[in-house]
């Protein structure tokens, strides 16, 4: 595609350098790539920033969520409430660990989960609440429910003082390069429940217990002590990282404050994890094509799981169609300039102010 102006704003670019370079090398010399010692202390990290007496880690965030929803040791066809806008990752393990996931529509302003359409069921067992793009979800006016916190974009990010991570019964984050931390692939459960982070210790390692028995099956959801070495030394710095890309979502409210588009925030009081910046627009699809065209790298939000086939049987949810149909993530990463933000504020007041 041919593309106008300077050079290409990228979407996303992970903040690593020389520091994780460093732990990989020292990995790489030890000998001990797998089932060493930056495991344990890469979840001791995340536990203290988590404010959780467990984090246990996994291959990605999809395993974190197939492996908590696998600790619940619920029935084969119990339900679990999901929303019903959301990377289909969070639905699909719950399909896959045999149980029913049942859509709840979202907010189509915070694009979170509605409690005021939340249904209890009969065989209603848990619900999964995703912070969505970092914002955190108003877990506390759900009902009564086993919770599990779809967390994967909110590292860092607190709810009525509390951080997110540690609201629900168990929580499951993301390390992708999206994500404010990453190891490249990667995730982790953090919990304050002794058996749960049993469960997801053994499930990830084949369900070996104590090394000669296997009770039952499990799978290979371990990370590697390269990418966990890489994890720590990108923890050591979550402040700071918070702080820039705060930093950058301000520059661009400060920008667009003005145009006919919404705005991401947080409630009031609340931290926002800043995973992805993601506006609202009009005729997203148009202004999505003329920013690439313009060799601006933006992307939809996520997805509307009703539409797509895998769940398309459990109809017509509004504020899901409309969060698809309206939200579009800008670049958004800690090497990005002002001048970049002015190219992309510009580019965006040109399509949305004259139509």
């Amino acid at each position: 595609m041919e593309t106008r102006g300077t050079d290409r704003i990228r979407l996303a670019w992970p903040d690593v350098g020389p520091d994780e370079l460093e732990a990989l090398a020292g990995v790489l010399e030890s000998g001990m790539l797998t089932m060493g010692p930056c495991v344990p202390e890469f979840e001791a990290a995340l536990a203290e920033a988590c404010e959780t007496r467990h984090a246990v880690a996994v291959s990605s965030g999809t395993a974190a969520l197939h492996l908590a929803v696998l600790a619940l040791d619920l029935d084969p066809g119990d339900e679990v409430l999901v929303p019903a806008y959301t990377f289909p990752a969070t639905a699909n393990v719950v399909a896959l660990a045999g149980l029913r996931p049942v859509l709840v529509d979202v907010d189509p302003e915070t694009m979170n989960v509605d409690p005021a359409q939340v249904d209890v069921g009969p065989r209603t067992r848990a619900i999964l609440a995703v912070h969505l793009f970092g914002r955190p979800a108003r877990i506390e006016e759900l009902p009564d429910l086993p919770l599990i916190e779809d967390a994967a974009g909110a590292l860092g990010g607190r709810r009525r003082g509390r951080s997110c991570g540690s609201l629900g019964l168990a929580a499951c984050l993301s390390f992708h390069p999206r994500k404010i931390v990453t190891t490249g692939e990667g995730g982790a459960v953090t919990t304050d429940d002794d058996r749960i982070a049993e469960a997801v210790r053994r499930l990830r390692h084949h369900c070996w217990r104590d090394g000669d028995d296997m009770p039952a099956p499990g799978l290979n959801y371990r990370l590697s002590d390269l990418l966990c070495a890489i994890g720590t030394t990108q923890l050591v710095r979550l402040d700071e990282l918070l702080a820039e890309r705060t930093r950058i979502a301000a520059s661009y409210a400060e920008r667009l404050r003005d145009l006919p588009v919404v705005l991401p925030e947080a409630d009031e009081g609340d931290v926002h994890g800043w995973q992805a910046y993601v506006i609202q627009v009009e005729r997203r699809d148009d202004v999505l094509a003329a920013l690439r065209a313009e060799g601006i790298e933006a992307q939809i939000g996520t997805y509307a799981l009703p539409l797509l086939g895998a769940y398309r049987d459990q109809g017509f949810y509004a504020g899901a169609t409309h969060a698809y149909e309206h939200a579009l993530a800008l670049p958004f990463h800690t090497r990005l300039t002002d001048s970049e933000l002015d190219r992309v504020a510009e580019g965006l007041d040109r399509l949305v102010s004259h139509h």
